[in-house]
């Protein structure tokens, strides 16, 4: 049976779906025990606030992955990128070209809204993914250092006066 590969939108009733994905991310990259998501934060945040979106790549009408994405904005270029902040194929269905896919589909995502840049991140020790990315064209921003406040340090800093 030749495979039929679709990537669709995730809508409310994928919340378990998306966490689904996401902890299978997490345990690929041995971090598990910082999820804390869960399907009505994510109901929330995507599907109220809008502040994310999802899609799912698809084979023969069952998931196999997924992307969450969402705008960021660059003061340079005066216009807003795409941020993808996780993907993920499970690992049966990889070297099928559906990663690539997914990376198309965003990449023509960004050029149809008009944004500047295509970003992600990705973890120092994954060359899998770097060789991956690297392949596509991408190409790290060594000269930059990503910096970030969480948790209690947030919560200190929000409340100083």
């Amino acid at each position: 049976m030749k495979e039929t590969f679709t990537i669709r939108p995730a809508q409310r009733q994928d919340a378990a779906l998306i966490i689904f994905f996401i902890k299978e991310l997490a345990v690929y990259e041995k971090l598990l025990p910082e999820v804390v998501a869960t399907e009505t934060t994510l109901e929330y945040w995507i599907f109220d606030q809008k502040k994310a979106e999802v899609v799912f790549a698809e084979e023969n009408g069952s998931p196999v992955g997924f992307a969450l994405y969402f705008h960021n904005f660059s003061t340079f270029q005066g216009r807003a990128g795409l941020y993808l902040e996780d993907i993920y194929i499970k690992p049966e269905f990889r070297k099928k070209g559906y990663g690539k896919a997914l990376f198309r589909y965003l990449a023509k995502l960004a050029v149809d809204r008009g944004c500047g840049r295509f970003e992600w991140i990705c973890l120092d020790w994954n060359q899998p993914s770097i060789e991956f990315y690297g392949s596509m064209g991408a190409v790290p921003m060594s000269d930059w250092t990503v910096h970030r406040l969480e948790g209690e340090k947030l919560q200190m800093l929000a409340s100083e006066n």
